[in-house]
């Protein structure tokens, strides 16, 4: 079978893609799932040949999805715009503006679970004391007591760390 076709296969894809490699690859693939699943060749229903190119153009329908799939996260990626230098030194000054914040969120991190949540609720989110107790399903006055002891933690974390620039 592989004699008496590898001509007409190797024909069949030089006709759908001008890459020597892309038609090397498509014939091997058509030729190995052709020896792996020939037990499933039923010669009632149709010539080798005939079973052989159905395979190829199956071979075929999958490089082309596989194509399209790549082509497509290709125009994605491409589909970024790299930001004016002016853009850029804007941000910039903004992540440099926020330094204390992503240290105060470094800080948050290190605290029990239902404090941190406390701290962010009342302090980040803006929630009352009594709401975000209800969101933690605690009493209004255990929570206080969690933010009290929450931002007592930060406020000793923020004064026993150096200043930027300064070193110990």
């Amino acid at each position: 079978m592989y004699r008496a076709n590898i001509d007409a296969v190797t024909a069949y894809f030089a006709r759908r893609t001008t890459d020597p490699q892309t038609v090397a690859d498509l014939t091997a693939d058509t030729f190995v799932e052709a020896i792996t699943s020939y037990t499933t060749f039923d010669p009632r229903r149709g010539t080798a040949r005939a079973w052989l190119f159905g395979i190829a153009r199956r071979i075929f329908a999958g490089h082309c999805e596989s194509d399209a799939r790549q082509r497509e996260r290709a125009v994605r990626l491409a589909g970024r715009r790299d930001l004016a230098a002016d853009h850029v030194e804007e941000l910039l000054d903004r992540i440099d503006a926020e330094r204390e914040g992503r240290t105060l969120v470094s800080e948050l991190t290190r605290l029990p679970d239902l404090d941190r949540q406390a701290v962010e609720l009342v302090d980040i989110a803006g929630l009352k004391a009594k709401e975000a107790a209800q969101v933690l399903g605690i009493s209004a006055g255990a929570l206080r007591m969690r933010l009290m002891r929450a931002r007592t933690r930060l406020r000793r974390a923020h004064a026993t760390r150096p200043e930027p620039g300064v070193t110990p």
